[in-house]
């Protein structure tokens, strides 16, 4: 059985992949990417999470991480514990929602909730080139999905941000 990725260097910069279970599309309604965007924006200004490249794709995330403050395992692990609980409320409470008792089924098992797939899919940042490639291969996920003809034309990303169109909906790093 493989074991899951840990963090050994907990300011160094990491890519990082949050996948939802069983692949489902969720992230394709607002409410629940709103979700991920305003919690990203809390764990920088309460735990000082830095983030420097991001996408929300509609069953999964990558970001570009690091903490000068708190442990990033322990950022993540809060993050991912939090966004799972309350996007399964939003479901629940969403009356718009046609997919519910679906997904309400998929998402709790045993009475407890299981939103996110296991781990994240961590690699620890340890060049400027790797950096590049991965910043590059976040803001093409969605061209490579066939959303979008130019990256910059998603909505749910740091791209924008990194081509001067749009402010980024997630604050990036300014170091």
């Amino acid at each position: 059985m493989p074991s899951s990725y840990t963090i050994k260097d907990q300011e160094a910069l990491h890519f990082v992949t949050f996948t939802v279970h069983q692949w489902v599309d969720v992230f394709t309604r607002n409410d629940y990417v709103e979700i991920i965007i305003e919690s990203m924006n809390y764990c920088q200004k309460a735990k000082g999470l830095k983030v420097h490249a991001w996408v929300i794709m509609s069953n999964h995330c990558h970001f570009i991480l690091s903490s000068a403050k708190e442990p990033l395992s322990d950022i993540i692990r809060d993050f991912k514990k939090f966004t799972a609980k309350k996007i399964v409320e939003e479901i629940q409470n969403n009356e718009r929602e046609s997919r519910k008792k679906w997904l309400l089924w998929l998402f709790q098992k045993n009475g407890q909730i299981w939103f996110w797939e296991k781990g994240y899919h961590g690699i620890e940042i340890f060049s400027q080139k790797l950096f590049a490639s991965k910043v590059n291969y976040i803001h093409f996920n969605p061209v490579k999905a066939g959303i979008v003809e130019k990256e910059e034309e998603y909505l749910n990303s740091s791209c924008g941000e990194y081509y001067g169109v749009r402010k980024s909906k997630i604050i990036l790093a300014t170091d």
